[in-house]
């Protein structure tokens, strides 16, 4: 990295505003347990609600020509207030600091994500513009301050570098299923809770728990019964060697 000097920047305005045209409706309710990246949540099927003034059918025209669209959004549930230049990024382990501009870390100067999702299609009821989407990575209520098409042609480069994720993370974890929460899923309405277990063996085979925990407790010993929000349930798992057993499907 060569160093160089220059006044450039001084003129630049140290703040800026966004206005947010819209809100993710998605069945996470929690940051906890969510795919780190949208390709790894190809069952989420999510609705991004178009805000006023922004609901004007005008605005979208073609855009449903495409397959796939651009979200940009906020990390609205961030607490930090301050950024570190350096992070430990999971796919790492969470034992090694890199850049966090060589990362795709929520904690950064700027609350600002990016998502590539597919398109699958949008409707007008009663003027409320809605965008079905799916593989979106996102909790319930991020706020979109952007749309834009997913172009083939120029956003997906076949010969890019990737550095350290060069090749798509292994899903190391193969998810079972107790009695009780087998009868549980059984028991929901599937309409309204379309692909629920397989947007369980999404989240839990990619072992969602932080990861740090490899340290604490061996792969093939973890005592820690763990929980995701997921919809309107909680979702109780636990770890075994190269397995994750749901243990439970309950109401919130």
């Amino acid at each position: 990295m060569t160093k160089e000097s220059s006044n450039n920047n001084q003129s630049l305005p140290n703040t800026f505003t966004l206005n947010t045209i819209g809100t993710i409706s998605s069945p996470f309710k929690e940051k906890f347990g969510i795919p780190r990246q949208p390709a790894l949540a190809k069952n989420i099927i999510s609705e991004v609600i178009i805000a006023l003034p922004y609901n004007r059918v005008e605005a979208f025209k073609e855009l449903e020509s495409f397959s796939h669209i651009w979200l940009s959004f906020i990390f609205h549930q961030n607490t930090r207030t301050e950024w570190k230049p350096c992070i430990r990024p999971p796919r790492l382990g969470g034992n090694k600091k890199i850049g966090v501009f060589a990362s795709r870390s929520p904690f950064r100067p700027n609350d600002l994500g990016l998502s590539a999702v597919e398109l699958i299609n949008i409707t007008l009821t009663d003027g409320e513009i809605r965008i079905k989407v799916r593989g979106a990575d996102l909790v319930d209520g991020t706020p979109i301050v952007d749309i834009k098409p997913y172009i083939p042609y120029t956003d997906s480069i076949p010969d890019a570098k990737a550095g350290y994720a060069n090749e798509a993370p292994k899903k190391p974890l193969q998810v079972i299923y107790s009695q009780q929460s087998l009868e549980q899923l059984q028991s929901l309405d599937s309409n309204r809770y379309p692909s629920l277990k397989l947007i369980i063996n999404d989240m839990l085979s990619a072992d969602p728990r932080p990861a740090y925990k490899d340290q604490a407790f061996s792969k093939n010993d973890d005592p820690k019964i763990y929980g995701i929000k997921l919809y309107d349930f909680d979702v109780k798992w636990k770890v075994t060697g190269a397995f994750v057993e749901v243990l439970s499907v309950v109401n919130l």
